[in-house]
């Protein structure tokens, strides 16, 4: 285990001293610049860093097994670190998400003022550090989120780098939340919890497209896990609030609240009980949503169309319904048929839209204490590959819940995808494959697809152990 750990630790601290270089612009300088050459080079040595983690997490998932998870979490602090310190890496939305906080520290409703309102004077820099494609969209997180990113912005002001450091501080402190819960998850569900934390945790899907690129999905899945694990501990109550609480930064958190209040209602013994459950559980949520709208002054506005339509103004060669639609109408025009691209993935994207919803509502119908951790997350999976925009860190939503289920936690789907994520984002945020490739990538998903069916054929949902179970429903 300890070679392994020092390779990743090579990856990781190669990563981190080449990525300025690799993303160097005008608009978001960093505080270090290494001399290891030009940009060729060092984009190059992030790759080979890249590479190398990679190689480092596969190695030692064949030693992540046992109860004593402490190594692990060693190890993690060691590969993580080094990316919490370095430039914003894969992606630029760090700099949206301070620019919206700006937005609202000023007074402004970020739902409804887009960053460029930020335009000249003093906020001009950041306004600059913002993707071009991002500075004329209202907000698509939660408040929960825009109301720590002002708190961030009233302590750091205009100072990009402080404003990305200590959003990192933030986001490590939920991939601690994460160390601390998946463990505990896994263990309810009977499950190995040393192989849950080597996938939910060490993943380089994780470190590289959460801590390096510092998304705020990390958040959502922290508390949506502590949510879940606090529910099999016999609170639901309290998970339905940590989950609404998640919801509250991203809104597919959700699902996780209304898992939770279905499956155990049923475990209720009366309709009279169950009624009684049901008020518990919609009163947690609905005080949960209410105060954190109340306290970023942002009130009801933040349920809006705006939240969900914004992903939906990108076309991502990795997402299937732009592969599917963009493939049909590419057919389409070899037959000499005039079909719209855009529309062809317009059409398509609306019915993987509602086949993504059926999902959601025959997953309710039949959830269970038993299965509400693996249905929450086959639903957040598809939910993230069936959405307008599959981008990679999206996948991060269900990797917690999936990890610690015991029939799922060995699949090897799980850890080639995740390698094959953080491979099509270029270190400067840019998508590496164009997309003329999109029939190329359905076939690498149709791939995985079927590696999952032939390794799975049981179904999903078996996460809990019969002792496990009687346990939980008779808390």
């Amino acid at each position: 285990m300890g070679a392994w750990a020092g390779l990743g630790c090579v990856g990781s601290f190669l990563i981190a001293v080449a990525g300025p270089r690799a993303v160097a612009d005008a608009a978001s300088p960093w505080w270090y610049q290494p001399s290891l050459g030009g940009k060729a080079l060092s984009t190059a040595l992030v790759y080979t860093g890249i590479a190398v983690l990679c190689a480092a997490w596969i190695g030692l998932g064949r030693h992540a097994a046992g109860e004593d998870t402490t190594p692990l979490i060693l190890i993690a602090v060691l590969w993580l670190v080094p990316l919490a310190l370095g430039p914003a890496l894969f992606s630029r939305d760090a700099y949206s998400y301070l620019a919206q906080g700006t937005v609202l520290h000023i007074g402004a409703n970020p739902y409804r003022t887009a960053p460029g309102a930020l335009a000249g004077g003093a906020h001009a820099p950041l306004l600059a550090a913002v993707s071009p494609f991002w500075r004329h969209t209202t907000a698509p997180y939660g408040p929960l989120f825009l109301g720590i990113m002002s708190v961030i912005v009233g302590i750091t002001g205009n100072h990009l780098v402080a404003g990305i450091l200590l959003t990192r501080v933030v986001e490590l402190a939920a991939v601690a939340l994460l160390a601390v819960q998946v463990p505990r998850l896994a263990r309810a569900l009977g499950a190995d919890p040393s192989r849950a934390l080597w996938l939910a945790v060490l993943n380089p899907l994780v470190a590289l497209e959460l801590v390096a690129a510092a998304h705020n999905d990390v958040l959502m899945a922290a508390l949506l896990v502590a949510g879940l694990t606090a529910a099999l501990r016999g609170r639901p109550v309290w998970g339905i609030a940590l989950c609404a609480l998640a919801g509250t930064l991203k809104l597919p958190a959700l699902a996780g609240a209304v898992f939770i209040a279905v499956a155990w209602a049923r475990e209720e013994r009366g309709t009279a009980a169950m009624l009684r459950f049901g008020a518990a559980a919609a009163a947690a949520a609905a005080v949960t949503l209410a105060a954190v709208s109340v306290v970023t002054g942002v009130g009801a506005s933040w349920l809006s169309a705006s939240v969900l339509a914004t992903p939906a103004r990108v076309h991502l060669a990795v997402t299937p319904s732009t592969q599917i639609g963009y493939t049909l109408a590419s057919l389409a025009h070899d037959l000499g048929l005039g079909v719209s691209t855009r529309g062809a993935e317009s059409a398509v994207g609306s019915v993987t839209l509602a086949a993504c919803a059926l999902l959601g509502v025959l997953l309710a119908v039949r959830v269970r204490v038993r299965t509400v951790v693996p249905f929450t997350g086959w639903l957040l999976l598809a939910a993230a590959a069936l959405g307008p925009a599959a981008w990679p860190w999206y996948f991060c939503w269900a990797l917690p819940l999936l990890a610690a289920c015991r029939d799922v936690q060995r699949l090897s789907v799980l850890w080639i995808g995740s390698v094959a994520a953080v491979l099509v984002i270029k270190p400067n945020g840019i998508l590496a494959l164009p997309q003329s490739s999109a029939p190329a990538v359905l076939a690498v998903y149709a791939a995985l697809a079927g590696l999952w069916w032939a390794a799975r054929r049981g179904g999903p949902g078996r996460g809990l152990t019969a002792r496990s179970h009687s346990a939980l429903v008779g808390t």
